[in-house]
């Protein structure tokens, strides 16, 4: 993978069209701004329950969107990320559809995961509480099934994805199929969805066991040997983070988006320094993705001190509803559908308040931040709260999924914030500096970052306590400054 700015997106959101049209957008309006692209879920049916993220049919490209050659295509000038949805498959696929019809006698029983399979001397009270679930409620849906029979199956985090046997050999041979697709299909790097919950185990948390790391191993390796690099994305306690990486290709800085707000917050770069220089290198970094703002990564967990105490963590979740004028809290939690414990629904933008410099410090800090930058297509544009289309679906995470056009595009790009963003990442792609050593230093309301190689180096200095910004580069016996503020005016 290139150390280049990369964009997240869905095909059509980004686009109101397809596969195609994406690639013309790529190549016009955002031309040689991206040297990768993670492409959410383009698979059949783009428009279930979770955005993509229940599939019918994991190998199919919804047509809506095209089909593989057009996903190929679009993969001869762009590295392509996936997402691998390891855990769980949509309740309306024909292989679930046809265990409701024919129950155990189905061949396709073993593909899927009962609470029995786990637990078949039955679910102790003391058992149940131990699991670990990132949403309110059961773990469990009970499905009816033929011959006035029922059984409870796992369903981790909606009724609509039933979660897969990966230690059956029908999950095992339905997980290599959808590796083998990719391969084909100029696919270079997989995203583990949901990965941290795919191995259960009775009397465990059933979250990040020993044994869950070993088929995270296994499956890398399976998606190695076919040239594919692999993304685990997990939200769980930091240092939980920095073990994971150690053992992965790459893993999500998860802890940087809520430490950067925490930090602007408070004019207070102390939590981020900190973390900085204890984060795994091996990483991708995002401010914002088509989930919400994460708080867990940064708290306190089962009595040991997080990045942030609670108090801390408070102050940061009431200040972003305070910047969206209460939208998030429209958005979040038990105020729309699929809630979720651990994050706040807002775009990053709203939860700055929709302030320019602010917004711009940021990107910079994610920039200069180890790791490869990723940048949300509706972060890119500097896009509000989607507040109308959380209102239709009164699905949370919709507030930051807006569907955009080739116009709304060349409208967005005539800002001067999306101007000056277009200025910070082809900076931070053309800048050798960023292949060599990273140091950070803060000073409460001051931080800087630098990166340095051979003769190269570039520095990013911001001071929220003026308000100021700057970066400056050295190349050979060049030396340029380029100021935040400036880049907006």
């Amino acid at each position: 993978m290139k150390n280049n700015v990369q964009l997240i997106t869905y095909i059509d959101r980004l686009t109101g069209s397809d596969t195609q049209t994406l690639n013309n957008i790529l190549n016009d309006q955002l031309t040689d701004l991206f040297s990768g692209i993670h492409l959410l879920p383009f698979y059949y049916p783009i428009d279930g329950s979770d955005a993509g993220f229940d599939p019918i049919d994991h190998t199919q490209v919804d047509s809506r969107l095209g089909n593989w050659n057009d996903i190929k295509a679009l993969g001869q000038e762009h590295e392509l990320m996936a997402d691998l949805i390891v855990n769980h498959m949509s309740a309306k696929s024909k292989e679930f559809k046809d265990v409701l019809a024919n129950g155990n006698n189905s061949p396709y029983w073993d593909l899927f995961l009962t609470k029995d399979k786990i637990f078949p001397n039955g679910l102790s009270e003391q058992q149940r509480k131990k699991i670990y679930r990132p949403r309110p409620g059961s773990c469990f849906t009970n499905f009816a099934l033929p011959n006035n029979e029922s059984e409870d199956f796992w369903t981790t985090f909606t009724d609509n994805q039933i979660d897969i046997d990966i230690t059956s050999e029908m999950g095992k041979e339905y997980l290599t199929r959808i590796l083998k697709k990719f391969s084909e299909n100029n696919i270079k790097m997989i995203r583990l969805d949901a990965a941290g919950y795919a191995f259960k185990k009775a009397g465990t948390s059933c979250f990040m066991l020993d044994e869950t790391f070993e088929f995270i191993d296994e499956l890398s390796k399976a998606a190695n040997d076919l040239g594919i690099e692999t993304l685990v994305e997990i939200h769980s306690y930091f240092q939980t983070q920095i073990e994971i990486a150690k053992r992965v290709d790459r893993v999500y800085d998860f802890a940087l988006p809520p430490l950067v707000l925490h930090s602007i917050f408070s004019r207070d770069f102390t939590a981020l320094t900190r973390w900085l220089k204890i984060s795994p290198k091996n990483c991708i970094t995002v401010l914002d993705t088509h989930d919400g703002i994460g708080i867990i990564d940064v708290g306190p967990m089962n009595g040991k001190p997080g990045l942030l105490d609670n108090s801390e963590i408070d102050n940061l979740v009431e200040k972003i509803h305070l910047n969206s004028a209460g939208e998030s809290k429209k958005a979040t939690g038990a105020a729309a559908s699929n809630v979720d414990l651990y994050q706040v629904n807002c775009t990053y933008y709203d939860a700055l308040g929709q302030n320019d410099f602010d917004y711009l410090v940021a990107r910079a800090i994610q920039f200069f931040s180890p790791g490869t930058p990723q940048v949300y297509y509706a972060g890119l544009l500097a896009e509000k709260n989607a507040m109308e289309l959380l209102l239709k679906t009164n699905v949370g995470r919709d507030i930051n999924r807006p569907y955009l056009d080739s116009t709304i595009i060349d409208k967005a790009l005539n800002k001067p914030f999306t101007k000056a963003m277009v200025s910070l990442i082809q900076l931070r792609n053309n800048c050798d500096a960023f292949n060599g050593e990273f140091t950070v230093n803060s000073d409460f309301s001051a931080l800087e970052m630098k990166w340095e190689k051979d003769e190269h180096s570039a520095t990013l200095v911001v001071d929220l306590a003026n308000r100021s910004a700057k970066i400056r580069i050295t190349e050979s016996n060049d030396m340029r400054i380029v100021c935040l503020n400036t880049l907006l005016n």
